[in-house]
């Protein structure tokens, strides 16, 4: 007999960000059987949008519920909490807002107050699409410290500048105050601009057998028809990484564009990457 899918629950909230002067939006999952007073925390990733996306988007065009339900029934993954801020910005403190302070002084401390979620690196991953899996990425790259695992798919971290046709060069997130888009800020901001402090940080010293700070594992996906050449700064982002932590790295290329059919497609596999590292003990110990 056919048992009733267990489901997890998706509510919508917001919440004073002192950051930003404004509410902070966004969208919780909790796993089926969610309990506040459990013993032991959950793990939490937090699930970034895209370029003029919003705090709804994993939800209603991600499937990400649907995905999270059936991996966690499936024992993929463990009953997780994930959370899908809303930014205005491209995940940076850009032109318009604040949303890399926000996040870190706002979100995280508010989440973890509110939510029976982990608030250790081991039970904290990071992940997004398009301008969310490039605000993931140098999420990740920054503080490595702070998350166990990232998965950046379509990331549009574009080196050395995006494409003509990217909405980057639109978002007022990027754009100066004559309106026209701030180059140094993009180099300032991207993830070349993080390679060489990540490197020092997660790299053990010469008298050191493992550093202080583990590599973060990083899945990357891509459609090979995207129209912003994602496949080829995927690429790109996998040969430099893989300098740093050769066997922390992995590509996923799909048939298809810069679309959510992508993005649906990827997600297990992202997540299935993720959960192999978030955790009290990682596998294989």
């Amino acid at each position: 007999m056919f048992n009733t899918a267990i489901a997890g629950e998706v509510q919508h909230h917001t919440f004073d960000s002192p950051t930003l002067g404004h509410p902070y939006p966004y969208t919780v999952y909790l796993p089926d059987g969610y309990d506040a007073q459990a013993s032991t925390p959950y793990p939490v990733v937090y699930m970034l949008h895209g370029s003029f996306g919003n705090e709804r988007d994993w939800v209603a065009k991600g499937n990400l519920a649907q995905t999270a339900d059936r991996l966690i029934r499936a024992g993929h993954i463990p009953p997780a909490v994930f959370i899908m801020p809303g930014s205005r910005s491209w995940w940076i403190d850009g032109h318009n807002e604040a949303a890399r302070s926000a996040f870190f002084n706002d979100l995280l401390p508010h989440v973890e107050s509110t939510y029976r979620v982990g608030d250790t690196r081991a039970l904290r991953g990071v992940g997004g699409l398009s301008a969310g899996g490039f605000g993931a990425l140098n999420f990740a790259l920054e503080k490595p410290e702070m998350f166990a695992a990232v998965a950046a798919l379509s990331p549009a971290s574009y080196v050395p500048y995006p494409p003509p046709n990217s909405s980057a060069h639109r978002h007022p997130a990027l754009l100066d105050e004559q309106g026209n888009f701030d180059t140094a800020l993009w180099e300032q901001r991207n993830y070349p601009a993080y390679l060489e402090a990540y490197r020092i940080k997660v790299t053990p010293r010469p008298s050191a057998e493992e550093s202080d700070v583990p590599p973060v594992p990083l899945y990357i996906s891509a459609g090979r028809s995207d129209v912003y050449d994602a496949e080829f700064h995927a690429r790109q982002l996998r040969q430099a990484m893989e300098r740093i932590q050769p066997n922390s790295v992995r590509l996923d290329l799909y048939p298809g564009g810069h679309t959510w059919r992508v993005w649906r497609a990827s997600l297990p596999a992202a997540l299935t990457f993720m959960f192999q590292h978030i955790g009290d003990t990682p596998i294989g110990q």
